[in-house]
């Protein structure tokens, strides 16, 4: 494939627009429609919805896909014929694996080989979405099912405990945790966030966790706002902060941890996944 409609398709996805797509590209929007139409024509298949923002058709989030893999390939040729080329390598990551033990990971790549990080940042459950849109070349994930295209490996557990203060427990406790944390106002990360219904279940086989809910969509925020009283909430043990108390001594909730990427012989992303392997081993045994 031509690598400039290969390079303007991806300005078309990541921008959301053509009019965005041109000015990224100093091309004009005309320009840009008429390489996509020369793509989709080579192709013989629409790869665009045309909306606001734009949308991949399945043919194109095939297209998308390989049209990454293609460019990192000849990002790491010139890497390799030392052009002192910047590789980029694009990664979603859960916010509490970011927030803990991932940057240290990446510490560990080698500063000479010249790589740019583009961090994702999405829960472990839907971090695979963006592998399949072709978004990222990498995943951290919950999932064991290698998107296609892809390898797996499993990385570890991360464990979560049930935590608040204690003036929080001494306001809502009555009796046993199972009785009372129901009823409680909890912190939630998202409305994808369910490690806390998940939680309550083990306690009451079957009911989740109160309506009262505080959503803190950033995972150092969350941990402080559990920290302020607001409500109770799951967290590792990384970033468990002073003045916690553990709601049920000895029952945790396990997160599995893979990491899926593409099956490419790239130098850069090979030597990312090394280092994440090596920095997961320490910190999710």
């Amino acid at each position: 494939m031509d690598l400039d409609l290969v390079r303007t398709l991806l300005a078309v996805v990541d921008s959301g627009t053509f009019d965005a797509a041109a000015s990224a590209l100093h091309v004009t929007p005309s320009a840009v429609s008429q390489r996509i139409k020369a793509l989709e024509q080579r192709t013989g298949r629409v790869l665009l919805v045309r909306a606001r923002p734009v949308r991949l058709t399945p043919s194109g989030e095939v297209l998308v896909r390989y049209g990454r893999q293609l460019l990192a390939l000849d990002q790491d040729l010139g890497a390799a014929l030392g052009t002192d080329a910047v590789v980029r390598v694009s990664i979603a990551v859960n916010a509490d694996s970011l927030a803990t033990w991932f940057l240290p990971a990446l510490q560990r790549v080698s500063p000479g080989l010249r790589i740019s990080f583009e961090l994702h940042r999405e829960d472990q459950d839907h971090t695979t979405a963006l592998l399949r849109r072709g978004s990222v070349m990498a995943a951290v994930t919950s999932s064991r099912e290698p998107v296609a295209g892809c390898s797996v490996r499993k990385l570890g557990h991360i464990r979560y405990a049930a935590m608040a203060t204690q003036s929080f427990v001494d306001r809502h406790a009555t009796g046993e945790t199972k009785s009372w944390l129901p009823d409680a106002p909890v912190v939630v990360f998202d409305r994808n966030d369910d490690l806390q219904d998940r939680f309550v279940r083990t306690l009451t086989r079957g009911r989740g966790a109160s309506e009262h809910r505080h959503y803190v969509p950033s995972s150092e925020v969350y941990v402080r706002t559990i920290a302020a009283g607001l409500g109770w909430g799951m967290v590792p043990p990384q970033q468990l902060l002073d003045g916690l108390v553990d709601l049920a001594p000895g029952r945790t909730v396990s997160v599995p941890l893979y990491w899926q990427q593409w099956k490419l012989d790239s130098p850069a992303l090979n030597a990312v996944a090394e280092a994440v392997f090596a920095e997961a081993a320490q910190a999710l045994k």
